[in-house]
């Protein structure tokens, strides 16, 4: 039993006074002689006798009618909290994509909202986290209003991340009463996600009704030339095997091409298209299903033939660059140093300088220009070159100093592998090629620096040097055949193809919502101005960066719907890209529920929502005892009358 007022128990303390007045004031009996003394001594004894049971019933009467009073204002009640304690439910509530689909009673998510609104008190208090943002400190008429706008999203949180959020709160609360719940269909969610150190909350898995589930997974192009390329529509397939499933292919609104393809067991095929070369495609890609999930039937990609990357060549004539800078994605240019169009150089995005002899002050001041308007450059030095007046050049461009030339013959041997360089190059670690050797080498000091490829002696032999305007590598060899064969050696193809693929990000095919996208636009706006995605829906400002002649741009938070989106500058489109969700949310790959609780045994597995608040209610509620208490006083009294009027002594 618990007490609302216990303070008033203090008042039970004053029940000492009606006892000392009753001790105090005990009636005294006078004797009168009479001459049957006998007869008299026998009425006197039992007189007092009576007289002395009826004072003390009296006074247990009215102690327990004053002990009820008091305890009635006390206002006691039986809980498992306090009665000024709130009861705060922390509620994650999963609406992503995967939570938009049939269940038994209907639209998973749909349901899981009304089950909330039909079943949480108005008396608690509730905090919900949604995959779209954390309501905190919300009543029921707050939450529900939330949960009828409750839309699904591409965005993810980690439970992890939501634990600690909950227990973070809930121990800012400590005059709560705290119960932690979860909603979610538990999608690709694994046992390292909890611990045996896990705050003890209750699980509710939304299961959908369908398990089978066909999605498009990526796409690539491959045959390109003049006339057409092949278009490689990757197709998932989850459960059984699927018959005469049909695909087709648009171009904006117009239908391209369409066929049917039968699907083995839990496979990925490869269905190719051939479609006639355009100077850009809009394609959609569209599957005619009903299953599990429906956002993940259609595919947006954009293909841009006209755009290539803009890679000039000042120096040595190089004809190994001419075989890694193709025509069908670069617009390469090589020109001796008196032969340079300097106006052309700010158009470019990557300049190599190849094995100069001398840097000239007019072409030091372009590729100054260059490098702090966001361009690439390679540096490769030349045997015999103006050491002077190459670090004029870096010292301008605030990356370091080249030390003198070290005459040495030495292997090159070692890869940074975590290098973006080599990102998806290499599909592990390669430690039988043969290595490639250099005669000579030029040692650049810079705090800056980060290695790419090294020699055997640990010094740098390709290093990455960037600053916030620029973005400089530099060779420490000159790749001459009399004093290196490194141009020979594999590794030359993907350094420098990827020189040039990082020096302007040309749009993809397809972007992934809720993913961090970086994209290029070869452009150049005002100040003032700023670029902005559009389509007919939605439009936002993208964070972006201005350059010379581009625009990088970022986005991750947003957009949140796939399809077209338009790049804007004023109202002019720029570009057109494609986005789409992500292919984990595709995925029929759930969390078993019972491993979980073999993990933290705090973790309650229920199998409804109703039933959850069902126990919280339960648990929670107060009954209230002064009633009780006051009928007794009630009744304390009627007894005393009683004892007075029909009790005689």
């Amino acid at each position: 039993m618990q007490f609302k007022n216990p303070a008033v128990l203090y008042f039970l303390a004053l029940l000492i006074i009606p006892i000392i007045v009753h001790l105090f004031q005990l009636q005294k009996f006078v004797k009168v002689p009479f001459t049957n003394v006998a007869f008299l001594q026998k009425i006197v004894q039992q007189t007092r006798k009576s007289s002395r049971i009826k004072k003390w019933l009296i006074l247990a009467t009215r102690m327990l009618l004053f002990s009820a009073i008091i305890l009635a204002f006390s206002q006691p009640y039986l809980s498992d909290k306090t009665s000024n304690q709130k009861q705060h439910n922390f509620i994650y509530l999963d609406n992503s994509l995967s939570t938009n689909t049939k269940g038994e009673k209907g639209n998973l998510l749909q349901v899981a909202a009304q089950e909330l609104i039909e079943n949480v008190s108005e008396k608690d208090v509730y905090s919900l986290q949604t995959n779209s943002g954390f309501y905190e400190n919300i009543t029921k008429a707050e939450l529900k209003k939330v949960l009828l706008q409750i839309k699904e999203t591409p965005n993810k949180v980690d439970l992890s991340t939501i634990l600690l959020k909950f227990t973070s709160q809930k121990n800012d609360k400590i005059k709560s009463s705290n119960k932690i719940i979860l909603i979610s269909d538990f999608q690709n969610i694994y046992k390292n996600e909890f611990t045996n150190v896990t705050p003890p909350f209750s699980v509710i898995k939304l299961e959908p009704s369908i398990k089978n589930n066909i999605s498009i997974d990526s796409v690539f192009i491959t045959n390109i030339n003049t006339t057409n390329f092949t278009l490689n529509v990757l197709v998932k397939n989850q459960g059984k095997a699927k018959e005469n499933i049909p695909i087709a292919i648009y171009n904006n609104a117009k239908l391209i091409s369409k066929l049917s393809s039968s699907l083995k067991k839990d496979a990925l095929k490869t269905i190719q298209f051939k479609i006639q070369n355009q100077v850009s495609f809009n394609g959609k890609i569209e599957l005619s299903i009903s299953d599990t999930f429906a956002f993940d039937n259609v595919f947006y990609f954009t293909l841009k033939n006209d755009q290539k990357i803009k890679v000039l060549s000042i120096g040595n004539k190089a004809d190994f660059l001419t075989k890694i800078y193709t025509e069908n994605e670069f617009n390469f240019t090589q020109s001796t140093v008196q032969n340079t169009n300097y106006n052309s150089i700010l158009k470019q995005q990557l300049i190599v300088l190849n094995e100069i002899e001398n840097i000239s002050e007019i072409l030091s001041k372009k590729i100054i220009e260059f490098s702090k308007n966001g361009g690439s450059l390679v540096i490769i030095p030349n045997e015999n070159m103006n050491i002077n007046s190459y670090n004029s050049l870096l010292q301008n461009l605030n990356i370091g100093k080249i030390q003198p030339k070290k005459t040495d013959t030495l292997k090159i041997t070692n890869i940074n592998y975590k290098h973006p360089l080599f990102k998806n190059v290499f599909s592990k670690k390669v430690t039988n090629f043969q290595y490639p050797t250099i005669q000579s080498y030029f040692p650049i000091l810079s705090r800056k620096a980060s290695t790419i490829v090294s020699f055997e002696n640990g010094t740098s032999f390709i290093s990455q040097i960037k600053n916030k305007e620029n973005n400089t590598y530099w060779i420490a060899s000159s790749l001459d055949r009399k004093n290196s064969n490194f141009i020979n050696s594999p590794l030359i193809v993907p350094v420098f193809y990827n020189f040039g693929k990082f020096s302007f990000k040309l749009p993809k095919l397809f972007y992934r919502i809720a993913s961090k996208n970086n994209i290029d636009i070869e452009t150049s706006i005002e100040k003032d101005k700023v670029l902005r995605i559009a389509n007919s829906e939605n439009s936002f400002i993208p964070l972006q960066q201005k350059f010379q002649n581009k625009v990088s741009i970022t986005t991750k938070e947003q957009p949140l719907k796939a399809g077209f989106y338009n790049v804007l500058k004023d109202t002019d489109t720029i570009q057109k890209l494609g986005y789409n969700y992500t292919k984990e949310e595709s995925l029929l790959n759930f969390m078993d529920l019972d491993e979980l609780k073999k993990i933290n045994k705090g973790i309650t597995v229920s199998t409804s929502i109703a039933s959850v608040f069902k126990e919280i209610n339960k648990k929670n509620e107060v009954h209230w005892l002064w009633k009780w208490f006051l009928s007794l006083a009630i009744v304390s009294l009627l007894l005393e009358i009683l004892i007075l009027k029909f009790y005689k002594p």
